[in-house]
């Protein structure tokens, strides 16, 4: 509950902190620019109102990690929901009506999170999960749209934010691993791992070998979670 609204807080200030040149670079998401990414957490940050206003008649049938699909393919813009994505972003002409509508959804489904009961059961996805579980399987989620956010504004000469919070980082990499049933290696920084392990960028030569001494598993990565 605590790291889903310290990884929330920290993408949003993020987010809503980029100058509007920043805006147009490329996001760590194939197709989408950073402010396609901007439109898609509103999206997201909708979705969790949604959800924490949904409760379930049934009890729960999935929790934080199988809550997630590991898929062999990741996105590249191309689906149709992505591609609608990119159309509404192109709509918000003014960037300050962009981050002004992130932030003020973003902050609302922020207070819904802490007023929301932990073992409360709602439905989101066919799915019916603890409001905990829900919750935590966004720490995921927000880890890695933050990892997205800032992965080519240092190239470009942007001024950015810090990363996602350490332990957001470290919690997203264990939800991985755990969900793919493998431990990547050690010395790698949890941010690599994130990125290495769902494709949002390739292993370098000298990863890929540790990747395919850890047998079937390793080989098998990168895969994309959704």
């Amino acid at each position: 509950m605590d790291l889903f609204t310290l990884s929330w807080t920290a993408l949003r200030t993020a987010a809503t902190g980029l100058p509007d040149a920043a805006l147009m670079r490329p996001s760590g998401c194939r197709g989408w620019l950073v402010r396609d990414l901007l439109c898609h957490l509103i999206s997201d940050a909708q979705d969790v109102l949604i959800t924490l206003s949904t409760p379930a008649e049934t009890t729960p049938s999935a929790d934080a990690l199988s809550y997630w699909t590991p898929h062999p393919i990741p996105p590249d813009g191309s689906e149709p929901l992505d591609a609608l994505t990119v159309r509404l972003a192109a709509a918000y002409q003014d960037p300050d009506l962009l981050r002004g509508h992130l932030e003020e959804v973003g902050a609302a489904s922020g207070r819904a999170a802490l007023l929301a009961h932990p073992d409360l059961p709602v439905a989101t996805r066919g799915k019916t999960l603890t409001v905990r579980d829900y919750l935590g399987a966004h720490v995921l989620e927000w880890t890695l749209h933050h990892l997205d956010l800032v992965a080519h504004l240092a190239d470009a000469g942007e001024t950015i934010a810090d990363g996602p919070p350490t332990k957001g980082l470290a919690a997203a990499r264990d939800s991985v691993e755990r969900r793919l049933r493998i431990r990547l290696p050690a010395t790698w920084a949890d941010a690599d791992a994130l990125r290495v392990a769902t494709g949002r960028r390739p292993a370098t030569p000298a990863e890929q070998e540790e990747l395919d001494a850890l047998g079937p598993r390793g080989q098998m990565l990168p895969l994309s979670f959704g």
